[in-house]
């Protein structure tokens, strides 16, 4: 902690009480002025600012200003935004006086603390729209108009205006510029007053149940917040907003902002502007874009059918790219059925080939002294099968009796039972009969 300061001497002559610590005077000074009644101002606002924890603003009249402070949170619970305050507008605030003594490294400041506070005569209006136009944020109504689709050379158009009034010729200026000749329908209706919020409603809608109407403008012109608020009437902006067709609002001046303004497709400031966003295509400029847009298709056209014969061509080339294509794949099997047999062909010659160099090898190997005597043993085999031969013993004067069904007769006692019987002799046969005069004996 620092330490306290020892008082210095006063001013020689003066008869003032003191001198006391600055910080203890800030002190009491807080606390004197903290008394003081609790009293309303009124007055207009100027410089508003706001921080996180406060807003700040000057209350100023002819006579003079307060600087003027109130707790955010306090500000916000009442119904206000910072967007609610714009310099000029006349509020009434209730509070008192109050002292910040400041510190060494703080300057210090007076300010009326505000503990109430609300906007007076117009300002009371803007409460209430901002108000409401929160909470028509809120449900979402500044959207459905604006995803619309508008068409760029509406063939009909219909306005809401005052019938006397000079938004009705503003409009017709407007259209003329654009060169546009369709077909307009009217639905005047009070735009002041407590009847002009319903009677506006019900024009719009009469509009909207018409097929043929492309776009409606609803347009007036300057005035005061107060002669404006029948466009910032709740159900006539929740009706704006289902609306089929687009709304293009035009309503007071370039810095008036009503609540139809955010509910419209289009906001304008003026009613010319708005009949010319009603046309946004030059109708000479909308026939030009016609031809482009037919010499495109035509081209496009052109394209596709060029594009269509080419693909009939090769779908008619096709057949034959097939043929061709089987005929490359026969072709080339039956070179691999060639190349197979050939393959085949040579493997069975080289196998002959290998069977015929054994089988010569084994008969050289037999032609050696191996052959001589098998040669041997086999004449020796057939001179005793020669020998053993009953035709070679026919041959030496024999006969060799059969009993006539290939039977070979043995016995005398055979021949006998027979009696007939075949006798064969070297160079043949003949037929014989037994007679035996012995063969009862």
């Amino acid at each position: 902690m620092s330490a306290v300061p020892s008082r210095p001497d006063g001013i020689a002559g003066s008869s003032l009480a003191g001198p006391f610590p600055v910080g203890a005077y800030a002190e009491k000074l807080r606390d004197e002025l903290r008394k003081r009644a609790r009293v309303q101002l009124f007055g207009e606002v100027w410089n508003f600012r706001a921080s996180k924890a406060k807003v700040y603003f000057e209350l100023r009249d002819g006579d003079g200003a307060v600087p003027c402070s109130m707790w955010r949170e306090a500000f916000e619970r009442a119904g206000f935004a910072a967007t609610t305050f714009v310099d000029g507008c006349a509020v009434v605030v209730a509070g008192g006086p109050d002292y910040y003594p400041g510190s060494r490294t703080a300057s210090p400041s007076f300010s009326f603390d505000v503990t109430g506070l609300r906007i007076a005569g117009e300002g009371d209006l803007l409460a209430q729209m901002e108000a409401l136009r929160r909470a028509l944020g809120a449900a979402g109504l500044f959207e459905p108009q604006k995803r619309l689709p508008r068409p760029a050379l509406p063939r009909t158009i219909g306005v809401v205006t005052g019938e006397g009034g000079k938004a009705r010729d503003d409009v017709l200026a407007g259209l003329h510029r654009r060169g546009w000749a369709g077909r307009l329908v009217w639905a005047f209706a009070p735009v002041q007053d407590r009847h002009a919020a319903p009677r506006i409603t019900q024009a719009l809608q009469d509009l909207a149940a018409l097929p043929e109407v492309d776009v409606i403008i609803v347009a007036r012109g300057g005035g005061s917040l107060a002669d404006l608020f029948a466009f910032c009437d709740e159900t006539l902006c929740r009706t704006v907003a289902m609306l089929r067709v687009p709304v293009i609002a035009s309503v007071g001046h370039h810095t008036d902002r009503t609540l139809i303004d955010d509910v419209a497709a289009v906001s304008c400031s003026t009613p010319t502007h708005a009949a010319e966003s009603a046309v946004p295509a030059h109708p000479l400029e909308a026939r030009a874009a016609l031809a482009r847009c037919a010499a495109s298709l035509q081209a496009h056209g052109r394209r596709a059918v060029v594009g269509r014969a080419k693909h009939l061509a090769a779908l008619s080339r096709a057949p034959a790219q097939a043929i061709a294509r089987h005929r490359v794949a026969l072709h080339q099997r039956l070179k691999e059925l060639r190349a197979a047999s050939r393959r085949r062909v040579s493997a069975d010659q080289e196998r002959v080939a290998r069977r015929a160099l054994v089988l010569e090898r084994k008969a050289a190997a037999a032609a050696g002294p191996q052959d001589r005597a098998r040669r041997a043993t086999l004449e020796s085999l057939a001179a005793a099968l020669a020998a053993h031969d009953p035709e070679r013993t026919v041959a030496r004067g024999y006969a060799i009796v059969d009993d006539g069904a290939g039977g070979i007769v043995t016995s005398a006692a055979q021949a006998r039972a027979l009696g007939d019987v075949r006798l064969f002799f070297g160079d043949g046969d003949v037929g014989a009969t037994i007679n035996d005069d012995n063969k009862d004996s």
